[in-house]
């Protein structure tokens, strides 16, 4: 089934994305750097631009640089006067996304904050409200960043959490079969934060939420969205 959700993934990206030498430069970037391979695929990446674009988003928040991926979709999306704040906590992995925005051609809309994102989120109240948040960062502090998105928005503000399926295991919160992953883990502190994130949007009264299964490379994975209100 995995080698099927590929191919179907693979076509959507030749036939619907369309080919993007800087964001294949970017992964190429981040996966020499031995950065683990866990960034969204080019569909993902260009929901979020899109996402960006039909908010009208000019300030965008995200929670987890990585190799800068991500960055590069929402830095798209926001248009010439909009602004990208992503918290990254490895410096080495700022260094490696800065570079990948500057090739991208997007690293004047873009400002990357090093260090804990809770430490981060806390200096930003000057700086709100933010019109789009991306939620991709250790999934354990998911109720943290998804509380502090509510604090630095304003109505209609949209908010995407990443990774909320984990492969089934958000269901009973039991580490999924075959994972490699032990009880007190931080794979069960994973589904646990993510369990917890998600019936906050479900019971937040200034929230609209849902959240939709996918599958593909990354597996199977799926996303929440909400609207604040």
């Amino acid at each position: 089934m995995n080698e099927q959700w590929n191919a179907v993934d693979d076509y959507l990206k030749r036939t619907v994305v369309g080919p993007d030498e800087a964001l294949e430069e970017a992964i190429r970037a981040t996966s020499e750097a031995g950065m683990p391979p866990i960034e969204v695929t080019a569909a993902q990446g260009k929901f979020l631009m899109l996402l960006a674009r039909i908010r009208g988003a000019r300030k965008v928040l995200e929670i987890g640089t990585l190799g800068g991926f991500s960055t590069i979709w929402l830095a798209r999306g926001v248009g010439g006067d909009g602004r990208v704040i992503s918290c990254e906590y490895e410096r080495r992995h700022a260094e490696v996304a800065r570079r990948n925005l500057e090739r991208a051609g997007v690293s004047d809309k873009v400002d990357i904050r090093v260090g804990a994102a809770l430490d981060t989120l806390a200096q930003l109240k000057d700086e709100a409200p933010f019109d789009l948040f991306f939620i991709d960062a250790d999934k354990a502090n998911n109720p943290n960043y998804l509380d502090w998105a509510v604090k630095l928005s304003r109505p209609g503000s949209v908010i995407v959490l990443d990774n909320v399926v984990r492969a089934g295991s958000v269901h009973d919160g039991a580490v999924a079969e075959g994972s490699r992953a032990s009880a007190g883990s931080v794979e069960d502190e994973d589904i646990r934060g993510t369990r917890e994130a998600l019936e906050l949007l479900g019971s937040h009264p200034n929230l609209d939420s849902t959240a939709i299964q996918t599958v593909g490379p990354k597996g199977w994975d799926g996303f929440a969205l909400a609207v604040v209100v």
